[in-house]
């Protein structure tokens, strides 16, 4: 059966991975169109000149795709958006003493969820991203599943989205690795080819802790040995802090330590001496704020692995329902270090994706 061709506006970065989709779909014959989207720039970074510079060359390559590429090209400016919906969550989940997710918020709700809605108001059919995951369409529904590329898999991401999006959104990339993506935008002579990938969050360059020193109110307190209640030292504030973490946690001489708990009541910064100390271990854990990606809800308790950040390691569990309205509480079949709240818990059967959750 021939495939319908579709209308589709294609989310260009200026890099390799959304040069190659759109490159992709237009050799299938869809009538493609490129968009570029403005996010919100921090106006307090004291480099911002630099960032600026940074997003006109990411603006500048975007063109010279679609140009090479012979595409319509168009900016949107999301800046309003971006920083009410992703910035200031960012900084409210850091504030409340929780790690948040940006790139699954984001993805959800402004870089694919807003784009998809302008899209469809301006007579687009469909949206494509350079993200790494497969979609297939089974029995009426479309199914995620891992990409190829299992160290670029993006998968986890994107377990928001419902059935109705996910219809519409296209992924031409899960086929491939990266080292094929950079190959084909060689072929086709895109001026990507070679450009470095950006590793920061887009509204964020160098240590996320320096954004969070321009933009919450800190409060320095004791930093306490979880062994014997010692204090050993003062930290800079509680949202600098991440379960689990070594770096930053500047005691000299009698380190080093890992960050077991932070107590917001009463400000203190609970340690712990070893990388592996069983405080940091957790066999279960809750998660709200649950969406499935099929139509029907999956039935309970529901055997399946999990994914308690972006490339760690799937393990075995088991989803049940929490105690309360809106909870459900993860089993683990072996403890996992640092299980953070505020990081999502995706869930997988095989390399299909199932859903997910935010980790309480």
């Amino acid at each position: 059966m021939k495939k319908k061709k579709l209308k589709i506006l294609v989310a260009m970065s200026g890099g390799v991975d959304s040069s190659v989709a759109a490159q992709l779909l237009k050799n299938q014959g869809h009538e493609v169109a490129g968009v570029f989207l403005n996010f919100w720039k921090d106006e307090a970074d004291p480099h911002k000149s630099a960032n600026k510079d940074c997003s006109g060359e990411s603006l500048r390559d975007a063109r010279k795709v679609a140009a090479k590429i012979g595409i319509p090209f168009f900016t949107l400016d999301f800046a309003a958006e971006f920083k009410k919906v992703v910035v200031d969550y960012f900084l409210a989940e850091y504030e409340a003493g929780r790690t948040p997710n940006p790139c699954v918020v984001c993805n959800k709700q402004i870089k694919i969820g807003l784009l998809l809605r302008q899209a469809l108001s301006l007579g687009y059919d469909a949206v494509a991203t350079g993200h790494y995951l497969k979609r297939l369409e089974q029995n009426g529904e479309v199914k995620i599943y891992r990409a190829k590329d299992n160290y670029k898999d993006q998968s986890y991401f994107l377990y928001t989205f419902s059935q109705s999006e996910i219809k519409r959104l296209y992924f031409p990339l899960g086929n491939y690795t990266k080292s094929e993506v950079r190959a084909l935008a060689a072929k086709y002579g895109l001026p990507t080819a070679s450009k470095a990938e950006s590793q920061d969050l887009c509204f964020l360059k160098g240590p996320h802790n320096n954004f969070l020193k321009r933009h919450l109110k800190l409060k320095p307190g004791p930093i306490k040995r979880q062994e014997d209640g010692q204090i050993i030292g003062e930290h800079l504030g509680l949202p600098l802090y991440t379960v689990g973490q070594r770096k930053g946690i500047e005691i000299g001489g009698t380190g080093p330590y890992y960050v077991a708990e932070k107590d917001r009541k009463n400000n203190i910064l609970w340690v712990v001496r070893t990388w592996d100390d069983n405080l940091l271990y957790r066999r279960e854990f809750t998660i709200k704020q649950a969406t499935w990606m099929d139509k029907k809800r999956p039935s309970l308790p529901l055997s399946c692995r999990t994914v308690i950040r972006y490339r760690h390691d799937a393990w075995p569990c088991i989803v049940t329902a929490g105690k309360t309205r809106g909870e459900l509480k993860v089993i683990l079949k072996k403890a996992i270090r640092a299980v953070t709240p505020g990081q999502s818990a995706v869930f997988y059967q095989g390399r299909r994706l199932l859903g997910g959750g935010v980790i309480q």
